[in-house]
């Protein structure tokens, strides 16, 4: 479900010092509900998830005409991203953050940049922006924990403000419901494999 900003924005995460000049565009709590050691699993389940190979239909669609509409519109041009139009966050880190890079992701466009105990960020730039996305576990009342997600961007200019506003209402309709749908299913079905602590 969808968190206020300052949900985020009051806790102690590591990202706050890296993305000072990024907007917060989205705030997630994830529907993983799990234990103080499970973080890693989170990470790992989020970078290896394919989006082409999700079970809803409308979301394999969307991302199929994401790919066809970048490729026509050279949104992902070698020009426009990491090194090239935008330098990576990975030079504002500092040092013990950028020892601990975290996983590469197997079908997302995006580049780690550091993974702590219960932090994961990673970086994405094409021509419209430079965006990340965190991932954090945060400790709750029970004394479980639960998974949250933030998105950041920065605009490139007019075009960037436009095409973040366009594709905002297919994000809240289409893409963040099912994706945590699918998220909250392979979840579970890990806890089904996996014996309790």
């Amino acid at each position: 479900m969808p968190l206020p900003h300052a949900a985020h924005a009051s806790r102690p995460w590591r990202i706050h010092e890296i993305v000072a000049d990024f907007r917060l565009e989205d705030v997630w709590a994830l529907p993983t509900p799990g234990r103080a050691h499970e973080f890693p699993t989170l990470v790992e389940g989020f970078t290896t998830a394919d989006p082409a190979e999700t079970p809803f239909r409308a979301m394999r669609a969307l991302w199929s005409l994401r790919w066809k509409l970048g490729d026509l519109l050279g949104l992902e041009d070698p020009e426009s991203g990491l090194g090239s139009r935008v330098t990576s966050l990975r030079a504002r880190l500092p040092d013990d953050l950028l020892a601990a890079p975290g996983p590469e992701f197997e079908a997302l466009p995006f580049t780690p940049l550091y993974l702590t105990d219960d932090e994961f960020a990673a970086e994405a730039a094409n021509r419209t922006m430079h965006g990340v996305i965190h991932l954090g576990w945060v400790p709750e009342e029970t004394g479980g924990y639960r998974g949250e997600m933030a998105i950041y961007v920065k605009p490139n200019g007019l075009p960037g403000n436009a095409y973040l506003l366009a594709i905002k209402p297919f994000r809240y309709l289409i893409v963040y419901p099912q994706m945590l749908r699918a998220m909250e299913r392979r979840w579970h079905e890990r806890q089904y494999r996996e014996p309790s602590a």
